[in-house]
């Protein structure tokens, strides 16, 4: 099973607006949904997809385990309620949502729990988010090789994680793209800006391109259909390699998502 490379993200959003931003995608043809049990929207998330007559098979839902979760006979459990909430089965793909050093659960009681999870058909992948190179690097020794799906990170045309995205690549685990737009930031970069005026595409579908011709997965939210609609152009708008050296010039180390107690020391 790939990973798709464009999917619909809903950090942040609750309620019913939510459910109109997965509505609308799934009507404008969005197939992968990304939640997190902390987004407290999973139940939300799972009554757009019911009601959108999609069907199951055609859809990626991915789920993240919340810290708090993170014990051994917590993590099943949060998982089994979350596809109660999703109104499915299994979800595609699941991950650790934030590695939180100085947790008093380690991460070979918490991936294992999670490959456990994989064993019993809860989740059909498993992967992590937000691990830097040595975590990454403990979790491969933990699961083996070729278990990881994905490190889901923040990278954006400001924020290239150049160092772990290489790493990732070397052992085979693809990198999912969060922040990809930067907040909005990226879109008012003046070289992203002048790009998109030459394609006469929108700032957002330069900078969503960008990423997937590296071939990063992108989870771009938004609440306003034409902003679904027009991100969701941007598998089909091609950069010439000038416009891709462009943008690989914008790193500025602008990090944006930093928590203290859950990220770990980044290599970038």
């Amino acid at each position: 099973m790939t990973l798709p490379l464009f999917g619909l993200g809903t950090f942040r959003l609750q309620g019913q607006a939510v459910i109109d931003s997965v509505s609308q995608a799934l009507e404008l043809g969005y197939r992968a949904i990304d939640t997190a049990q902390i987004y407290n929207n999973e139940a939300e998330v799972g009554l757009a997809v019911a009601e959108s007559g999609v069907p199951r098979e055609q859809l990626f839902l991915t789920t993240k385990i919340w810290t708090d979760n993170y014990a051994a006979d917590k993590l099943i459990p949060s998982l089994r309620a979350s596809l109660d909430k999703l109104r499915t089965d299994a979800v595609d793909l699941t991950l650790i949502h934030w590695p939180a050093p100085g947790h008093p659960v380690q991460p070979e009681e918490y991936l294992t729990a999670l490959a456990e999870a994989k064993s019993l058909g809860l989740t059909r992948q498993i992967g992590v988010s937000n691990f830097n190179i040595a975590l990454t690097r403990r979790a491969i020794d933990i699961l083996g090789p070729g278990e990881i799906a994905t490190n889901q990170i923040e990278l954006s045309p400001h924020l290239q994680n150049r160092r772990l995205a290489a790493f990732l690549k070397e052992a085979g685990i693809a990198v999912t793209s969060y922040m990809t737009l930067g907040y909005g930031k990226v879109l008012q970069d003046p070289t992203i800006q002048n790009i998109a005026r030459q394609h006469s595409a929108s700032p957002a579908q330069v900078a969503l391109s960008w990423a997937m011709n590296k071939g990063y997965s992108v989870i771009p939210s938004s609440t306003k259909r034409e902003n679904l609609a027009g991100n969701l152009l941007a598998e089909q708008l091609r950069l010439s390699d000038e416009d891709i050296r462009a943008i690989d010039g914008l790193e500025c180390g602008g990090r944006l998502v930093n928590p203290a107690g859950l990220a770990p020391e980044w290599d970038d």
